[in-house]
């Protein structure tokens, strides 16, 4: 495996005119840049990722390098074929992608590289649904919108030739593929994908399709003796713990069923019967995961969580920093996107004799 990915996230977005780079403006819950980033470690085809931005980043992965970049987009590429070329990092094929573009695909990347097994320069490309006019001189002419190709990033090449091209290249350009039509040199132009649009513009930004559902989750067990408790993922030091084929995490389980229901996947007993032996005992923090996974699977992520805990003990006061940093890290949800409360029931009933604890959650999912 000799490829690299070069994520490109220097730019100053001129058109976006915002304080805040566009590429680290949030969506679904984390920076714009992020997207393209945890795609390309995901698909698993990348020796080396390199990020080329102006801006501290701090990325905990030893794949990946974070440079800075230089004033206009081809000089951050070139910055980024420059360190490998310094770095002598043995790299056959590089993808060059703008930081812009969230929404393409492990499965485009992946015919990328089939297609330059043979090719030096594969680009992807859209048609426009437009009627497309093109002024020369003071005349306007009529195009045939089937032989206007809008190109999309990432964009795929042989580094050497890539290196080379740029090293000898004192011109402006938009992208990569057009250091090699410059210069005559063969691209291979593939279907890109519709969704992979660009963010250029605030509107662009506000357009990006946001679908939110909401679910609501309850669960509730008994407190046994001689038991670990477990609440939100973490152990909690108590006398008692909680009754359950599982290890009866009332917290996840009510995270669980009010994700299940904001997808309209019916609920936690369907997807984990207690009937099944294979899974007594199993952590409430796996469950979790194959439920993300589901909600990832349907193109939905995490928007914010509020959470009832109701038990007379222990005292939520004093747990709930480290229940909402625990269940930050589960669902790779903003801390500040998850709300914790205590609420005891006045003594009343089996909650409020201290023999069981209860939870209630309203989640909201977006697309």
């Amino acid at each position: 495996m000799s490829n690299c990915f070069i994520l490109l996230a220097a730019g100053k977005g001129k058109r976006f005119k915002s304080k805040i780079p566009k590429q680290f403006l949030n969506y679904k819950n984390k920076p714009l840049y992020m997207h393209s980033l945890e795609k390309a470690l995901e698909s698993n085809l990348f020796k080396k990722v390199i990020i080329v931005s102006n801006l501290n980043l701090k990325i905990k992965n030893k794949i990946v390098s974070i440079i800075k970049g230089g004033k206009e987009r081809y000089l951050s590429s070139k910055k980024a074929l420059e360190y490998i070329k310094n770095k002598k990092i043995k790299i056959k094929t590089v993808f060059i992608h703008d930081a812009a573009r969230p929404n393409f695909s492990i499965n485009l990347l992946k015919r990328l590289l089939k297609y330059s097994k043979k090719n030096k320069a594969v680009v992807p490309y859209i048609n426009s649904t437009n009627s497309v006019k093109y002024k020369k001189n003071s005349k306007i002419i009529n195009l045939d919108r089937n032989n206007v190709f809008f190109t999309q990033t990432p964009q795929c090449f042989n580094f050497t030739s890539l290196y080379n091209l740029t090293l000898n290249n004192k011109n402006t350009i938009t992208d990569e593929a057009s250091l090699f039509l410059d210069n005559n040199k063969k691209v291979k132009f593939i279907k890109g994908e519709e969704s992979n649009i660009k963010i250029t513009t605030k509107l662009d930004y506000s357009n990006l399709k946001k679908e939110t559902l909401y679910g609501i989750g309850f669960d509730i067990h008994k407190l046994i003796l001689n038991k670990k408790l477990y609440l939100g993922g973490i152990n909690i030091p108590f006398h008692s713990g909680l009754e359950g084929h599982s290890d009866g995490d009332v917290i996840l389980h009510s995270i669980i069923d009010s994700l299940l229901g904001a997808l309209r996947k019916k609920d936690i007993g369907i997807h984990f019967p207690s009937t099944k032996k294979e899974i007594e005992g199993i952590r409430s923090t796996v469950m979790l995961k194959k439920v993300l996974k589901m909600l990832n699977e349907n193109n939905f992520s995490v928007n914010n969580i509020d959470i009832n805990l109701i038990c007379e003990k222990p005292k939520v006061n004093f747990y709930r920093n480290k229940i909402i940093n625990s269940l930050s890290y589960l669902l790779s949800l903003d801390k500040s996107k998850i709300n914790l409360k205590g609420k005891t029931v006045e003594k009343l009933g089996i909650i409020g004799k201290e023999k069981a604890i209860a939870c209630e959650v309203i989640s909201s999912i977006v697309r």
